[in-house]
């Protein structure tokens, strides 16, 4: 998901998916600061103009290969506000503690605290779609009596992915079971769902 688009023949799907999964690797097996755009393109097989036509640098690369499960999947429906907002926690939790994300949070995140535009880039491209996968999870628990009113889903995705990331990334606490289930509950009384 490039915020960078292009005239011409489509993209090939293939060589995206190969460039991803470079980037992953490297990052797993060198971390984050070896896996330079260079040495993507050489573990992909293509030229690094490849890189640059779908991607604006090495930070927008990483966070997709890493980051963005999340949002290909179905949108949880679980019945229940809570079921969804845990569910979208445990997809969290599970993403956030890959081995490939645990080596490159660090330097990531330098990156984005280094480039303002690159962080505007990131919430417009990449965070769209989780945002519009809450609004539907949001819509439902409105239509079922759940919630009165409206919510912020920024702030929301903001408080489990910032949740997560300093549980799991900053104090390096291990995965439980329970997390995914406590995020669930903290957010879900903090936005007055009933």
């Amino acid at each position: 998901m490039s915020t960078q688009t292009s005239a011409g023949r489509p993209r090939d799907q293939r060589t995206h998916r190969a460039i991803l999964d470079a980037a992953e690797g490297l990052v797993i097996e060198l971390g984050y600061a070896a896996a330079s755009v260079t040495a993507i393109a050489t573990r992909a097989g293509v030229g690094k103009d490849a890189i640059y036509r779908r991607w604006s640098g090495k930070p927008e690369l990483i966070y997709e290969a890493l980051f963005t499960t999340v949002d290909t999947g179905p949108v949880p429906d679980t019945g229940t506000l809570r079921g969804d907002v845990t569910a979208v926690a445990a997809a969290l939790i599970a993403e956030f503690s890959t081995p490939a994300a645990v080596a490159a949070l660090p330097g990531l995140l330098a990156d984005f605290a280094a480039d303002p535009q690159l962080r505007a880039q990131v919430r417009s491209a990449f965070l769209a779609p989780a945002k519009g996968r809450m609004v539907e999870i949001f819509d439902r628990a409105r239509a079922r009596g759940e919630l009165d009113g409206e919510v912020d889903v920024e702030l929301v995705l903001d408080t489990l992915a910032g949740a997560v990331f300093f549980h799991l990334g900053l104090l390096g606490e291990p995965v439980t079971e329970a997390l995914a289930e406590q995020l669930g509950r903290i957010v879900t009384a903090g936005i007055g769902a009933r």
